[in-house]
């Protein structure tokens, strides 16, 4: 191998890896690799990247040496011990002002913390959230840089120029999201809207497909025209792809897949990180229960046994019904990423990250998996009101939801009617409520606490942060109340 020459390094030749430097070499890096298997490096070089500017290394130290400084190095190995593993490998050959960019899955607090550590010695971390696949690797990810701000000026070309472009106005689905973790903590709440996409596109289906008895052709019929209007997704776009699958046989293939849906964890991160701050991301919570539950298949089976179930009977109109199934999709789509802004809000004022939440929708408009026509709209509310509490509160969400309540009300009812299951679609309706209801029960439950633990509790005819206690057990029935300042 010559000397330093390449502009980027990659650690991690599985698919990913391999894309993302293939995607590299396309506009004109020379890229060095390295994999712990080496054989992959040469399998490598001899298959996919034959004949291009991509310099295989069989050693950390061949690697290094062929950087050019300051050295940029990206790491897409498994998330968790391996990345601090390989850093701690990496170390002996970084030298200060050096970058290394972990690519993976990473959880946003180890992002954090191996930014803080690597600070400590002038090398800066960058955790990028990579998110569309082996697609996306290949020709134009979606990517959330996040980390060591000094790094930015020295990855922004490089990062920009391979990230998806958005077919409005042609900008990279990249930007810098913040310091520390916050790049991985954007895409880990991504991650979560995913999920909560996903699982209300499945309940939608059911619904139509068992509710409605709508065929695979209908199906495939009333995907694509909601890929022609507000709804226009990649998700429904590929759902579309599904119901005109068939296996082998001419039987529909999704009829033959298990149902019994896998998870990797970031999902469960979002909702732990929503308890953590106080946050009711109720949907995205919905979305993971709902593959827990999937998982139950053995014992849903013993129990569909002991409760039978009626077949679904509909006498009405059905394309006002279907109709109204995509209204019901979209305003539960609009809570969904109303949960998540609201959740990386919070997430910023409590670490001190200066998130732009325009900015983060524009990155998620091409080259992700939840990329969507919608999102756009997300970005003109911001550019609009970068100080927004809510995206309920935009007048472009307001009348959307506004002129799909109706049908969102009559799908919820009709699902338990029919007895379907429609989580994600209830809970989205359920935290509409609640979200706009100036009063809510609490004062019963806040009265319930004082009562038992002696929690004290706030009146509404005194300021907020005074604090009262009742002495609830007194005879008579009499108020004898104690007040405290917070």
């Amino acid at each position: 191998m010559a000397g330093a020459q390449a502009d980027f390094g990659l650690i991690g030749l599985a698919v990913m890896g391999q894309n993302l430097v293939l995607n590299l070499s396309d506009h004109g890096y020379k890229v060095a690799v390295f994999n712990r298997t080496v054989s992959k490096v040469d399998d490598f070089l001899a298959g996919p990247a034959k004949n291009r500017s991509i310099e295989g290394a069989h050693t950390l130290q061949e690697f290094f040496s062929s950087l050019k400084r300051p050295r940029k190095v990206m790491m897409m190995v498994k998330a968790g011990e391996a990345v601090d593993a390989l850093i701690e490998e990496c170390l002996p050959f970084l030298e200060k002002g050096d970058i290394v960019i972990d690519g993976g899955n990473s959880h946003y607090p180890d992002s954090e913390r191996r930014y803080r550590q690597l600070l400590k010695q002038g090398i800066l971390f960058v955790g990028a959230g990579v998110s569309g696949g082996e697609e996306g690797a290949r020709h134009g990810p979606s990517i959330m840089p996040g980390g060591n701000p000094a790094a930015w000026p020295e990855i922004k070309k490089i990062f920009q120029g391979i990230a998806a472009k958005a077919e409005e106005d042609g900008l990279a689905c990249c930007d810098w999201v913040g310091e520390g973790g916050a790049g991985h903590y954007v895409k880990m709440v991504h991650n979560g809207i995913e999920y909560g996409d996903m699982q209300l596109i499945c309940e939608a289906y059911q619904l139509l497909r068992e509710g409605l008895g709508c065929s695979p052709s209908e199906l495939q019929q009333i995907f694509t025209s909601w890929n022609q209007g507000p709804l226009k997704s990649y998700l429904i776009e590929i759902t579309t792809r599904i119901f005109g699958t068939y296996d082998t046989d001419g039987v529909l293939l999704i009829d033959r897949i298990l149902d019994v849906a896998g998870q990797k964890g970031t999902g469960k991160w979002t909702q732990v990180s929503a308890l953590d701050l106080g946050l009711p991301v109720t949907l995205i919570g919905e979305a993971v229960f709902a593959r827990c539950l999937s998982a139950l298949k053995e014992e849903r089976e013993k129990i569909a046994g002991l409760y039978p179930r009626q077949k679904p009977s509909f006498a009405g109109n059905k394309e006002e019904l279907i109709a109204s199934i995509g209204q019901a999709l979209y305003a539960s789509k609009i809570i969904s990423y109303a949960q998540g802004f609201m959740l990386m809000r919070s997430a910023a004022k409590e670490y001190g990250w200066q998130l732009n939440f325009g900015s983060i929708a524009l990155m998620w408009r091409a080259g992700c998996i939840i990329r969507s026509l919608f999102l756009n709209d997300i970005k003109k509310a911001y550019v609009k009101n970068p100080q927004l509490e809510n995206l309920l509160m935009d007048p472009f969400f307001q009348k959307a939801i506004l002129g799909a309540e109706k049908s969102w009300r009559r799908v919820v009812c009709l699902a338990t009617e029919w007895g379907i299951p429609a989580p994600c679609f209830s809970t989205a309706l359920s935290f509409f409520d609640g979200y706009r209801c100036a009063r809510l029960p609490a004062s019963l439950l806040q009265a319930q606490r004082d009562f038992f633990g002696a929690h004290t509790y706030e009146r509404v005819d005194a300021p907020r942060g005074k604090f009262f206690h009742t002495n609830w057990t007194g005879t008579g029935g009499a108020v004898t109340s104690s007040s405290y300042n917070a």
